[in-house]
């Protein structure tokens, strides 16, 4: 299936219903992006985009290429905030735990991009195999034994608690679900989610 097909098929599917009116607000902004969630991009950027993020949703590895060039467009202006949301259970949740314990190991972004470019792989639905969660992230550099400790201490079960009721809060209805600078993106596409981020560089660059 192509990656047009899974947005139109899921992605638009999926796209949640959070309200019409969302409150943009710089304590929305902050809530939506609290200190210590992974991320990417310098936090002095700008702009930032938070994805409510399962890493083994289709539609989330379809729109990863374009948030990918958005990042790479914008490297000191534009951030991602990633929040994890284990809409497909027991896979989703191994492959958070592996990626926080990758980014305890400061090798998040190497572990994120191979878990994406294999996830047809491992997260198969009907035929998930969380086994081979472990193998793409060891092959991209992930100490095992380490992430194996870290994981046993208990700290990503309280982040995935917390990550749920934050998920719950905002009421989010599917994945990937974008918001820009506290600014739900209501249609999901690239060009949609590109447009938002122009119109907010915009924005703050016109400020005094």
């Amino acid at each position: 299936m192509s990656y047009k097909s899974i947005l139109i098929a899921l992605g638009f599917s999926l796209l949640l219903s959070v309200g019409q009116a969302v409150a943009q607000t710089p304590n929305r902004a902050a809530s939506l992006a609290p200190a210590g969630a992974p991320s990417l991009g310098p936090v002095t950027a700008p702009v930032t985009i938070v994805e409510f993020f399962d890493p083994a949703c289709e539609s989330c590895r379809a729109m990863y290429p374009h948030v990918k060039q958005l990042l790479a467009a914008y490297p000191k202006d534009v951030r991602l905030v990633i929040r994890y949301v284990p809409f497909h259970g027991q896979v989703s949740k191994e492959a958070i735990g592996v990626l926080e314990a990758a980014r305890e190991q400061k090798k998040f972004e190497p572990v994120l991009e191979t878990l994406m470019r294999n996830q047809p792989v491992w997260a198969s639905h009907g035929a998930s195999d969380p086994k081979k969660v472990w193998e793409f992230a060891v092959a991209a550099g992930l100490d095992r034994v380490r992430a194996e400790r870290y994981l046993a201490t208990g700290a990503v079960e309280t982040l995935i608690k917390r990550e749920v009721a934050a998920v719950e809060a905002a009421d989010i209805r599917g994945t990937p679900t974008f918001f820009v600078n506290g600014k739900l993106l209501s249609e999901l596409g690239p060009q949609q989610l590109s447009a938002l981020v122009a119109a907010e560089l915009q924005r703050t660059r016109k400020k005094p």
